[in-house]
């Protein structure tokens, strides 16, 4: 069988026996989506390209010294190493008493997606910003899964394995996050339509 269509497992394991192919084979497999995961949590394109190289160099040193145990859910456990590097940035920057111009995290300034008109780009940066800043209101637990499923674009089976909860769990608070997040639309009189 052709190495890039191998099981995830099957890489590991051979990258651990000394086959560095079989990490890029992975990290080209998934590259998009950890990128994304980390560039939409920190909106900022250059430390998301660190953090991702921080969290590729980590994923090596951990197989290496065998201390990967996330048999057959490579995705999971190097999304959860990006996912602990973001929150040690955080942590830095909280330290440092680190703001964005605006006065707001970085988290809060992000725009994904590129319209054809000046105007149109204003009216839907200003829409994301809005919104992020209402996904800043929630707490701690219904933020971390919107973030997750969507901007990092993790399946619910990947989120729990993540925050170490049950899928239930994990559908649950998305239920309520949205919920809240609606609750908050009507209150803040955000409009979300162009």
């Amino acid at each position: 069988m052709e190495m890039n269509k191998w099981p995830d497992q099957t890489l590991v394991e051979e990258f651990v026996k000394g086959n560095a192919t079989c990490f890029d084979i992975l990290i080209r497999r998934y590259k998009d989506r950890i990128f994304s995961y980390i560039y939409y949590t920190l909106s900022d394109k250059s430390l998301a390209e660190d953090i991702f190289q921080d969290t590729c160099i980590k994923a090596i040193h951990s197989l290496l010294d065998v201390r990967y145990r996330d048999s057959g859910r490579f995705l999971s456990w190097i999304t959860r190493i990006a996912h602990n590097l973001i929150i040690d940035h955080y942590r830095r920057a909280r330290q440092l008493e680190t703001t964005s111009a605006d006065g707001q995290t970085a988290l809060l300034n992000s725009v994904r997606y590129a319209e054809p008109t000046i105007e149109d780009q204003m009216v839907s940066s200003q829409i994301r910003k809005d919104v992020r800043k209402l996904i800043e209101r929630l707490p701690d637990e219904q933020r971390e899964i919107i973030l997750l499923r969507h901007y990092g674009d993790l399946t619910f089976k990947e989120i729990a394995d993540l925050t170490h909860v049950s899928v239930n769990t994990a559908l649950g608070r998305m239920r309520y996050a949205l919920i809240n997040l609606r609750k908050l639309v009507k209150e803040h009189r955000v409009i979300l339509s162009m």
